[in-house]
């Protein structure tokens, strides 16, 4: 499987826990929460909401036009402490978030 496969594929296993865990928006955010210039839009979205909103459709993009990924994440460390108060299991959406980071690690 290819990096942009096996990405797209995690995308729509994080986008299906987000679902379960019901963390899923069906209302976008203003454009203005959008906008954000603050990492993950912190000042203006919830982290999931950030998931949904920006990082998911941004990758999505670069998978669909045939761009280079990046090089490197870390969403992991951010994910791990925006879910710290949340009363849900959360194991599984870490994991996919860690398997996200892994695989733009990846060097091929």
């Amino acid at each position: 499987m290819t990096r942009p496969q096996q990405l797209n594929l995690l995308l729509r296993q994080l986008e299906q826990e987000l679902q379960t865990l019901q963390l899923w928006q069906q209302n976008a955010p203003s454009s203005e929460a959008l906008n954000s210039i603050e990492p993950f839009c912190v000042d203006s979205l919830a982290f999931s909401e950030w998931l949904q909103w920006v990082m998911i459709p941004r990758f999505d993009a670069m998978i669909q036009q045939q761009r280079t990924l990046p090089g490197n994440s870390d969403i992991a460390a951010m994910a791990e402490e925006a879910f710290k108060g949340i009363n849900a299991d959360t194991a599984v959406l870490l994991d996919l978030i860690r398997q996200i980071d892994s695989t733009l690690r990846l060097v091929h």
